[in-house]
């Protein structure tokens, strides 16, 4: 686990190992990625950039008594996460698909993971 203040953490970003990128072309989702690079690629012409087109999803993961890690709901989230991409115009991911990218990118931090209580 790596050295951080618990008991003081706050809401600034904080690098981790790697995040998941999954990619949508010609009319469905790749098996996705774990990327190290903090940074990500965007078209110039990318939507979000020009008309704030983005959808944002926080979730918990979270450390149990017996010490295995559980997801907070993570199907409401993907849920929601459909919602928004419907009310914008983007594809939806589906939920086992996005159940599937949160389980591969805790199981890849595990250490920025908080200890239980």
């Amino acid at each position: 686990m790596k050295n951080i203040d618990w008991k003081s953490l706050g809401f600034a970003y904080m690098d981790t190992n790697c995040h998941v990128r999954y990619v949508w072309k010609d009319g469905k989702w790749d098996a996705g990625e774990l990327v190290e690079s903090p940074y990500m690629p965007i078209h110039v012409a990318a939507t979000a950039l020009h008309y704030g087109q983005a959808a944002f999803e926080g979730l918990k993961a979270f450390r149990r008594k017996d010490g295995k890690v559980s997801l907070f709901l993570p199907g409401e989230n993907a849920k929601r996460m459909q919602t928004t991409a419907r009310r914008t115009c983007m594809a939806e991911v589906p939920t086992e698909l996005f159940v599937d990218a949160c389980k591969r990118v805790v199981k890849a931090n595990l250490e920025y993971l908080p200890p239980y209580g």
